[in-house]
């Protein structure tokens, strides 16, 4: 995988000399994301992605910022009454998506220690971990939502076939299921 430089001292966030853009704006919020070589690469991959699974996403501004657990937890509080860190949040810029109407615009923020300590902690590695919680994300502002038994099972299907398109395993599978052979 192509390593991406971090931005010059003072500046922060994506740039047009970025490689494989998206129809997302990636912005470095916490200086921690500098230290991950291809971060914005993998980021810019996932919404490709999943723009290829659900076209409506390569229409739409979507900014993704790569922030901290304490910023994400003073998002969880005060949008979401959790007072807690959590790997992704999604702001979608308009209801109703999931009827199919609109495009899914909106804002993601994902928190770099919780991916850090859920990639260590699955034994996943980190630029999977964090192009699953884009993808996971991505799908929210298109009005995906796991809420009930049969939405999540809808969502993590379409997040393992966009996963899957970039040979990234399956984030749902158990130990046990992972020492199964794989049928396809």
């Amino acid at each position: 995988m192509m390593d991406v430089p971090p931005a010059p001292a003072g500046i922060d966030g994506a740039s047009d000399d970025e490689p494989e853009p998206s129809a997302a704006g990636v912005v470095i919020l916490y200086d921690a994301w500098h230290e991950v070589p291809g971060a914005v690469l993998a980021v810019h991959q996932a919404v490709n992605a999943a723009a290829a699974f659900v076209p409506a996403l390569a229409d739409a501004e979507i900014a993704i910022a790569l922030s901290s657990d304490v910023a994400v937890q003073e998002l969880n509080a005060r949008f979401r009454g959790q007072d807690k860190p959590t790997n992704v949040l999604s702001f979608p810029s308009a209801p109703g998506l999931a009827d199919g109407e609109g495009v899914p615009s909106g804002d993601i923020v994902i928190a770099y220690e919780t991916v850090q300590r859920e990639s260590l902690g699955e034994d996943k590695p980190f630029l999977h971990h964090l192009a699953h919680l884009t993808v996971h994300g991505l799908l929210h502002l298109a009005g995906y939502d796991h809420l009930h038994h049969a939405d999540a099972e809808i969502m993590e299907a379409l997040e393992r076939r966009v996963l899957a398109s970039l040979n990234i395993p399956d984030p749902y599978r158990s130990d046990v299921e992972e020492q199964q052979p794989f049928v396809g």
